[in-house]
């Protein structure tokens, strides 16, 4: 089967399935949505033309107990279309501004993995899997739209294709412990570290040549103060961008680096909630363009308080670059700035229980670390349909 053929099986049995198996009281929980950004660069050097991009995601999550008697596993898959226009191309940030936008438009199957309980709070997950998902992430800033608010940008540079995150997955196992009855946990997972899946040039790696992606994390999850610090290697270590050898070879240097989140509850009770959070986090200076970035931000929700699906957000993420970077920028004729700052202000809401809208804006100050760039404003309007 190909991938578009199974992409519309999976929706056929979407369509198809009662509204009680996509409630959770079957052994296979059928998900979706369609996702549809209209973008402006309304202020800044790029063009002002409006573009369009689509996402769509397509989820299926099996109970294997019940399926097939394999007790304490369960199976999911995502698969993954995103189509339309690039923004950046016109702000020319150096981190993004819309965080389902994709270097390559196509059909991929994002996620496939197994995951057994292996008892006393301890799990087991293998297969192709978004690091992101789990890691280096907070609940606090999913509803900004800047890539940075999902991975901090010195991370997320990484690897031959991207480490293992939105749109391109790698195989991977991981291994989750709960420590006590708090939210707390530790985890660690060894990742493919070329990201390369099905809808992809060549399809899923399996040789492993470029090594593995190790990253550690250890958090806690429950209680108003939450929080998580990792620590992530790559265990062949790549070029470095700008440095060469005597006989002009590439010099390899380490790729590593480590963050923290934090996110905190500012108002008392369990209502309506005003959230702060902060991350940050620092890399290796010799083969990205980044040497590490924060991103701070507020999350009220509901943002009005008879509307509970309601959300408002501000945010501001920062990137420093590289020595690397600003040499190489500077002997190409251009004035390096020492780093990237964006603002973000947005509100999500749900006008029916499956449609949901969200204006944003995006401040973004000197886009590609570039001193004689104009500031861009980023005006974006996102609707979401769930079914």
């Amino acid at each position: 089967m190909t991938m578009r053929a199974g992409l519309a099986a999976l929706a056929l049995a979407l369509a198809l399935a009662p509204a009680s198996a996509r409630a959770g009281d079957r052994p296979i929980d059928l998900g979706g949505a369609v996702t549809l950004d209209i973008a402006s660069v309304v202020a800044g050097d790029g063009d002002a033309r409006l573009r369009v991009l689509s996402n769509i995601d397509l989820t299926a999550e099996a109970d294997l107990a019940v399926l097939i008697g394999w007790n304490g596993a369960k199976a999911y898959a995502h698969v993954l279309d995103n189509r339309g226009a690039r923004p950046n191309d016109a702000a020319m940030t150096l981190q993004g501004v819309d965080n389902i936008e994709v270097p390559d438009a196509g059909l991929r199957l994002f996620e496939a993995w197994v995951e057994q309980d292996l008892g006393k709070g301890a799990s087991l997950l293998i297969g192709l899997y978004d690091l992101n998902s789990e890691f280096y992430a907070n609940d606090a800033a999913g509803v900004l739209l800047a890539p940075p608010f999902g991975i901090g940008s010195e991370l997320a540079a990484t690897g031959p294709n991207g480490p293992s995150i939105f749109p391109y997955s790698a195989l991977a196992a991981r291994l989750r412990l709960s420590l006590g009855d708090g939210g707390g946990y530790v985890q660690a997972a060894v990742v493919n570290a070329r990201a390369s899946t099905i809808g992809d040039s060549g399809g899923i790696d399996m040789s492993f040549r470029d090594g593995v992606l190790l990253i550690a994390e250890v958090g806690k999850s429950e209680g108003r103060l939450r929080g998580s610090a990792g620590v992530w290697r790559y265990s062949r270590n790549p070029e470095d961008s700008v440095e060469t050898a005597p006989d002009g070879a590439p010099l390899r240097k380490p790729a590593q680096g480590a963050y923290f989140v934090v996110e905190g509850d500012l108002l008392p009770g369990e209502g309506r909630q005003l959230t702060a959070f902060l991350r940050a986090g620092l890399s290796d200076p010799h083969t990205t363009p980044f040497t590490g970035g924060f991103q701070t931000g507020l999350l009220l929700a509901p943002a009005i308080a008879s509307r509970l699906d309601s959300e408002f957000s501000v945010g501001v993420h920062h990137a420093w670059t590289s020595d690397h970077f600003r040499d190489a920028f500077a002997a190409a004729g251009g004035r390096p700035a020492s780093g990237e700052t964006a603002f973000e202000v947005t509100y999500a809401d749900s006008l029916t229980p499956w449609l949901a809208v969200q204006p944003d804006l995006q401040w973004i100050r000197r886009p590609g670390a570039d001193l004689a760039a104009s500031d861009a404003v980023v005006a974006t309007l996102r609707v979401t349909a769930s079914f």
